[in-house]
């Protein structure tokens, strides 16, 4: 019963030869080129123009980006002191710490929007009057504080100690008024909840 089994499969292979029609392979020829197209296909000129207007637009778009990159890469802080000190139309031109650099002016937008934001929420009452009195004089104070601040920047230049300074005082200012916020609603809540017990 041991057989081999390699001598099996070699008998079978020879026993099935298949064996193919004549003339199966030209016909099979004439239907792949029935099927498969003539030459190769035309590209459309209208993709050609497109690939042009695509390349001529990526490179503008480029040369604009460059060009605004080294503008802007090429001044240092020095070099802005400068052009902002020189003196326009009769007036001498002052520096904030917006203009410093982007970050800084992210900063300042976003310190100064929030505190104008803040302070447009706020209503004034009779019971909260001397509250707010308080709060505004103190936010008053701070505002102060911010232009000395802003005309050492302009006297002294740009340090680490003034533009730290600077944005302490935007961080104070919006602290100052959340705290404001806070307090009003406290009253209020207070003297709503004193209107209903004298209702009940």
């Amino acid at each position: 019963m041991a057989h081999d089994l390699r001598k099996m499969f070699e008998k079978e292979r020879e026993q099935k030869r298949y064996s193919m029609k004549d003339g199966h392979e030209a016909r099979f020829l004439e239907k792949l080129d029935g099927q498969l197209p003539a030459g190769p296909r035309k590209k459309k000129v209208y993709t050609l123009w497109l690939q042009i207007a695509a390349s001529v637009i990526v490179a503008v778009g480029l040369s604009m980006y460059f060009m605004n990159s080294t503008d802007k890469g090429d001044l240092s802080d020095e070099n802005v002191i400068v052009a902002d000190r020189d003196k326009t139309d009769g007036q001498e031109q002052t520096i904030s710490l917006g203009d410093l650099s982007p970050d800084f002016k992210k900063i300042e937008t976003y310190y100064t929007t929030n505190i104008n934001l803040q302070l447009s929420d706020l209503e004034m009452t009779s019971d909260n009057k001397e509250l707010m009195d308080s709060y505004l004089e103190r936010l008053a104070e701070l505002n102060e504080e911010y232009q000395q601040l802003n005309k050492e920047l302009n006297e002294l230049g740009p340090n680490d100690q003034t533009i730290s300074a600077l944005i302490m005082n935007l961080q104070l200012r919006l602290q100052l008024l959340q705290k404001l916020k806070t307090k009003l609603n406290q009253l209020k809540s207070s003297k709503n909840e004193q209107e209903s017990s004298h209702i009940i």
